[in-house]
């Protein structure tokens, strides 16, 4: 049943979120969205690995699609592809919560990062685009009825950073307003009961924790002889080992494919390139764009964040 209609529509070169109109819900359904480079990935291969009960690597891609997505799998291709599918399904989105269609029957979890976090580890992302993929970003935008090229990204991460929160558009980056934006619509509607947050610092500091939390949420019992063998199969350094069975043909997109892709999992690397000034600038920016509450658990996590502030 619907609960709430999208409030509003969201399309650029990346995202198009009429796609979600093509969407016949069931019940079960799960949904992982978020912010890019936020953890999205890893929270796809955790909820894969709940479903199916198996450490053995299933291709993300292919598998949990991205639906709102207009540079990879048609929306032609993908709804046919899902409809097919007869084990419990899971999709992933980039849009805000508020340009979703919220079933009751479907389960929604919001990943979420710091946004310097986020924001380095796009930096990572969009410097290894190949050819290829950046020409099909140029051909929806010549669709579109812009015809004129994306900046490249800058290779030094802070001017990126710079580019980033002066929203200097590079095409396919999403910059420090739509971060914020993606955050705020989620936390607006987190006491639904079908909606789940889950933060990239707990996942690092508890994994196995977090993952039980996925798992009642997803109203998912793990035989207790397998869960060790999941959480291991989730952690970053195994992903990156099966990245090849995880994310096959990543190489297309991405130079180094799932290498680059996958890239380090760690947080902090903004601390040696940013002075403090570039730092003091986010905050202020943070604090004047995000409720008390929202700011103190992004850049906290569940776990360290003052719970007074999280009722904000």
């Amino acid at each position: 049943m619907l609960s709430r209609a999208p409030l509003r529509t969201v399309k650029d070169h990346v995202r198009d979120s009429k796609h979600w109109d093509r969407y016949a819900p069931r019940p079960g359904d799960v949904v992982v969205a978020s912010f890019p480079k936020a953890g999205t990935t890893w929270t796809q291969r955790i909820v894969s690995l709940l479903i199916c009960r198996s450490a053995t690597p299933v291709p993300i891609m292919s598998t949990y699609p991205w639906l709102d997505c207009r540079i990879q799998i048609p929306i032609d291709v993908m709804i046919p592809m899902l409809e097919a599918q007869t084990h419990r399904r899971a999709m992933k989105s980039h849009l805000p919560f508020d340009a979703l269609p919220i079933y009751d029957e479907v389960k929604y979890i919001h990943t979420a990062r710091g946004g310097l976090d986020a924001c380095f580890s796009y930096h990572n992302h969009s410097l290894n685009f190949t050819p290829q993929f950046v020409g099909s970003i140029q051909r929806i935008a010549r669709e579109d009825g812009d015809g004129s090229p994306p900046p490249p990204t800058p290779e030094d991460p802070r001017e990126f950073f710079l580019s980033w929160i002066e929203l200097r558009d590079h095409g396919v980056v999403p910059v420090a307003n739509a971060y914020f934006d993606i955050e705020r619509s989620y936390w607006a509607e987190r006491e639904r009961e079908n909606l789940l947050l889950v933060h990239y610092n707990d996942l690092k500091a508890d994994l196995s924790g977090e993952m039980k939390r996925i798992a009642a949420f997803l109203e998912i019992e793990t035989p207790a002889a397998l869960w060790p063998g999941l959480v291991e199969a989730a952690r970053f350094e195994n992903m990156k080992n099966e990245g090849a069975a995880l994310l096959p043909n990543m190489d297309m997109a991405v130079r180094g494919g799932h290498q680059t892709f996958l890239n380090k999992g760690i947080n902090g690397r903004w601390r040696d390139v940013l002075t403090k000034d570039d730092v003091a600038r986010y905050r202020e920016r943070a604090a004047a764009e995000l409720p008390p509450g929202l700011n103190d658990w992004l850049e906290h996590g569940r776990q360290g964040s003052d719970p007074k502030a999280m009722q904000d």
